[in-house]
């Protein structure tokens, strides 16, 4: 026994709280689930639970603020995309730096993709493929983050914002010129600050997302009858509350987050704080909040060994697509929920992402 043993007692035995959880979730978890019936059941499922979401996210405790976009930056980069750097105000004096990558003009306006980042990517910088940023080039080479770039190769304009408490918005903890700072984010200090106020680190990003499609509509330059969100990850968290709450949202994409919560947030009770609700597992499983996106077109792509499926793998994230689809199929639209099997862990995959894209165009139509 070294020295820094014979300071501590050896528990024997520990008597943890896992297991106890694991059963309260089963007695309480998703009471607020759509029990079954015709379409206009599920419509007045969908106007409570939307309504009820919104109050768990705290997006009552949001306050509307104008907009005043200013204009930082506008670099041209390869291929003729032009990247501007906005900055929005999305509350009183709270702000958001966001890259809008713009394509090369081409007969007709362009349709317009927001790209919200994870985690582990310094924010915008990975998604809007800033390589010149060498931990950044590594995370986009671990990810595949630099979807926001590949959309606008696409032809899309993509918009890439900073989420709060990343990138050029990260609180003061991280506020340093150090590279495990610059890349990773806030989320467990935000959280501290935000919940006693009634607030979520969730509700927030949403918020945000909801200004930023203002800001599009304000500047009227792009299409939006077909806007899409594409999210990766945490931004995957983020493209599935926005496009739950707001039917603006015409298509979605979310690649590495869909799972159910006692497998992924539960029994996997370390994962970032933006993650979780208070009172959230009461009423829904994360299926049921996807099933508000229907009947908009919306991608799901999955790892088969994406630790974040949880100890069950990938048949957790197959139980909550088959709770989507349930409510897709009801409404006529099953053909327009695509979920993607795909080898290997976390990361976002870009091979289908042309057809898809294209597929969920026509059925904006």
């Amino acid at each position: 026994m070294d020295e820094k043993q014979k300071r501590i007692l050896a528990v024997s035995r520990y008597y943890d709280s896992l297991d106890g959880m694991m059963k309260k979730y089963d007695r309480l978890g998703r009471k607020e689930a759509f029990g079954g019936g015709d379409q206009e059941e599920w419509k007045r499922w969908k106007q409570r639970a939307g309504k009820h979401l919104w109050e768990l996210l705290g997006m009552d405790e949001m306050e509307n603020c104008p907009l005043c976009p200013k204009l930082l930056e506008r670099t041209e980069l390869f291929g003729g995309i032009i990247r501007e750097k906005v900055l929005l105000q999305t509350e009183p004096d709270v702000w958001m730096p966001v890259y809008i990558l713009i394509p090369p003009a081409k007969e007709g306006r362009p349709g317009c993709v927001l790209a919200p980042h994870g985690h582990q990517g310094a924010g915008k910088y990975s998604v809007a493929g800033c390589r010149e940023i060498p931990a950044v080039a590594e995370a986009i080479d671990r990810f595949h983050y630099d979807y926001g770039l590949y959309l606008a190769k696409l032809g899309y304009v993509a918009l890439c914002p900073d989420a709060r408490g990343f990138g050029e918005r990260r609180d003061k903890a991280f506020q340093k010129e150090e590279e495990e700072a610059f890349m990773r984010g806030t989320c467990f200090h935000l959280a501290h600050m935000a919940e006693p106020l009634g607030m979520t680190v969730a509700g927030m990003n949403t918020w945000d997302l909801m200004r930023l499609i203002d800001y599009v509509e304000e500047r009227g330059e792009w299409r939006t009858d077909d806007l899409g969100c594409v999210g990766f990850s945490g931004g995957g968290l983020q493209t599935l509350y926005l496009a739950a709450l707001d039917d603006r949202v015409r298509r979605a994409v979310i690649s590495g987050y869909l799972y159910g919560f006692k497998d992924s947030l539960l029994e996997l009770n370390g994962n970032c704080s933006c993650n979780y609700v208070p009172g959230l597992w009461k009423a829904f499983d994360m299926g049921d909040i996807a099933s508000l996106i229907a009947p908009r077109p919306l991608v799901i792509q999955s790892g088969c060994s994406d630790h974040l499926n949880g100890p069950r793998g990938i048949k957790n994230a197959d139980e909550q697509v088959e709770i989507i689809r349930s409510a897709y199929r009801l409404n006529g639209a099953e053909d327009r929920l695509i979920h993607h099997h795909y080898e290997g862990g976390h990361q976002f995959h870009e091979e289908d992402l042309k057809e898809d894209l294209e597929r969920m165009e026509k059925d904006c139509r």
